[in-house]
């Protein structure tokens, strides 16, 4: 008779919470389309397991949508939002795309990485803040702008960065 311990279902991973998250999602669309749920799944078990995806949990979202592993990858490496490595407490994300950098993202993004000593890309040594670029945030009217956590911070200056960076914790 074996010994070895009953293998985990990849779908276990995913924490009883973030399951009903995710059937919340799937309750959205009809019964034959829960992979609409996707992106939302993978939103929701990033944020369970500290803000990034393992592929344990890709593949555990694939399980639990009935897709195949390679469909929930494609998604997870197309979007800016999903990571694939781990971030840190602070993930900043500064808009570069036209509108913010003809008002000045290049200078706020120069400001982060001196203040920060990281680069775009990079996570403090202290785990304390992950810089990221990304594109359009859908808020050029505030522009520039950066977004952290579900947080939007607009028409920013090196004296808001600043600011916004010494109330986090």
């Amino acid at each position: 008779m074996s010994t070895q311990p009953k293998t985990q279902s990849t779908a276990e991973l995913i924490s009883a919470e973030s399951r009903a998250g995710i059937d919340r999602w799937i309750a959205k669309y009809p019964p034959e389309q829960r992979q609409a749920a996707v992106m939302a799944a993978l939103s929701i078990v990033q944020e369970q397991n500290g803000g990034w995806l393992s592929t344990a949990l890709m593949d555990a979202v694939a399980e639990y949508l009935n897709m195949p592993p390679i469909a929930v990858y494609e998604v997870a490496t197309f979007y800016s939002m999903y990571e694939l490595e781990p971030v840190g407490r602070h993930k900043i994300c500064v808009c570069t795309n036209i509108s913010c950098m003809l008002c000045g993202s290049g200078g706020i993004v120069e400001h982060l990485q001196n203040t920060l000593g990281i680069k775009l890309g990079e996570t403090t040594a202290d785990g304390k803040y992950t810089l990221k670029e990304v594109e359009c945030l859908g808020a050029c009217v505030g522009a520039p702008m950066l977004q952290i956590g579900k947080q939007y911070y607009e028409h920013l200056t090196p004296e808001k960065v600043d600011e916004i960076l010494s109330k986090l914790e």
